[in-house]
């Protein structure tokens, strides 16, 4: 097992890895935040919140095993090397635990919030059940051979495949609205520096280990984090250039109310602003 070679880089690690996390996580919140206040979830992409569901799901399945499980971590050093550290940090199986819980949480507004008349897509529908179809019959493949570590990688593709999918439906809304309302642009402010910071991390350990296979040994952390960028920055295009938001028009002043009550004109005319004069 590999060991850090330089104490400042593997601080400099641990801190973006928590940065990332941070700025992930904490971009969760002004949706939570916005339906609350709204008391409505009109203009959030239902697809999005099942999508992303079984997103982090996977990536949750993958961080977690590779993390803590003993035999997928010596199978991964067969692979790729055993002096290669493994590519998930504790940051990583933070967030996506995290992610799961959180998505959970929207999920059930949309349950008990205002919805208008938006529903599920029967396409998202049947990509969910797919997926887990698909993620099924993968583990009784691997279960004879006990080829956990591919098995993970499945995962792993899954969160990357369903990562571009969930992105498509809440910019496909927003083009056919005309409008951003109703979805928080602070979620992709927010995920577009955790999208930055991860892969400045990743760097940072490639840099300590003179070598670049922790980012081959885990594309899929490397693939989330360019479409998860790319997409944001459509976003923000979307919300700052193309359907920017409407201020509301400012009401005109109420008009003066005399001690008797009655309504006066803000600007008397000239002819009732001074006393005329009769000869």
């Amino acid at each position: 097992m590999a060991s850090w070679n330089s104490l400042q880089l593997e601080i400099t690690y641990r801190v973006m890895g928590w940065m990332a996390f941070t700025c992930w996580s904490v971009g969760f919140y002004p949706q939570v935040i916005l339906n609350f206040r709204r008391k409505s979830v009109v203009g959030l992409s239902f697809d999005f919140v099942v999508l992303n569901l079984t997103k982090h799901s996977s990536y949750l399945i993958y961080n977690a095993t590779l993390y803590f499980s003993s035999a997928v971590q010596k199978q991964y050093w067969e692979k790729y090397g055993s002096g290669q550290m493994i590519p998930v940090a504790v940051n990583d199986v933070a967030f996506s635990a995290h992610a799961v819980l959180i998505t959970a949480i929207i999920l059930f507004q949309i349950a008990i919030y205002d919805r208008g008349t938006q529903k599920v897509s029967k396409i998202a529908i049947g990509i969910v059940v797919a997926v887990w179809l698909g993620a099924a019959v993968c583990f009784f493949v691997a279960l004879p051979t006990h080829s956990w570590l591919w098995l993970i990688n499945i995962f792993n593709s899954i969160q990357v495949f369903m990562t571009v999918v969930k992105y498509t439906p809440q910019a496909f809304m927003n083009f056919m609205r005309k409008s951003t309302d109703g979805f928080s642009i602070g979620f992709y402010l927010l995920d577009f520096s955790g999208g930055v910071t991860n892969y400045a991390q990743m760097a940072v350990l490639s840099i300590d280990q003179d070598s670049w296979v922790n980012f081959f040994g885990n594309m899929g952390k490397v693939l989330l984090s360019l479409i998860s960028v790319s997409f944001d920055i459509l976003f923000m295009c979307q919300r700052f250039l193309l359907y920017p938001a409407k201020k509301a028009p400012i009401p005109p002043p109420p008009p003066q109310i005399t001690s008797k009550g009655s309504l006066e004109p803000l600007l008397q005319s000239s002819s009732s602003a001074s006393p005329t004069h009769t000869v």
